[in-house]
């Protein structure tokens, strides 16, 4: 082989690695990117989980204080509903914190309250005059509404997580993922019950 052959063949032989090394750069850079962009929009989904989560605690005290005008003795009851959600608010989650174990425990604080506002709503059942509180009625409406609202949250953090889950385990992709640390986020994953709004019918 010619050294002028021999310097042409090296010569494109950098080319072609530089080409592959620019190309690969780039592929890196949309994969991290497209990464961070589910990344956000399962951020964004938790945090309608929780504001809705938030709304429904923040009717609590007033559905309270309204069942006790009329059912003060219902103190058992009562205290339930204020204990569960004391529990559940003291359980405050980043998405970085999801784990399926913070996760499990995040559930059921939740599903504790929904539990204490049901039996909440049975007590309430046998006093007339409470079912009749205009008060009571707004705040039975705003509670249904809510726990609507929680079902579609929950379900839009799912489809969220399943979008990014999906993109960081396909290959090669995953490759780029674990060198930066996107590691999987667990699902929302209520039993039937919870997936279920709270009806209430009087």
């Amino acid at each position: 082989m010619q050294p002028n052959e021999y310097n042409d063949m090296k010569k494109w032989i950098w080319i072609a690695v530089a080409a592959i090394v620019v190309v690969g750069a780039f592929w890196m850079y949309r994969t991290y990117n497209r990464f961070v962009h589910t990344d956000e929009e399962v951020n964004n989904a938790w945090a309608q989980v929780e504001t809705q989560y938030q709304r429904r605690s923040d009717l609590i005290p007033n559905l309270v204080n309204t069942v006790k005008g009329y059912a003060a003795h219902e103190r058992e009851t009562l205290e339930g509903v204020v204990e569960a959600r004391a529990k559940a608010t003291s359980i405050n989650l980043s998405v970085d914190q999801l784990t399926p174990e913070t996760m499990a425990e995040f559930q059921q604080a939740q599903e504790g309250v929904r539990s204490a506002l049901g039996r909440l709503l049975v007590v309430a059942e046998r006093y007339p005059d409470l079912k009749a509180n205009q008060n009571f009625q707004e705040l039975q409406a705003q509670l249904e509404g809510t726990e609507n609202r929680i079902a579609v949250a929950r379900e839009r953090f799912n489809t969220a997580v399943r979008a990014y889950n999906v993109s960081v385990r396909r290959f090669p992709a995953v490759v780029v993922a674990k060198l930066f640390g996107f590691g999987q986020k667990p699902y929302f994953t209520a039993d039937a019950a919870a997936a279920q709004a709270l009806v209430v019918e009087f």
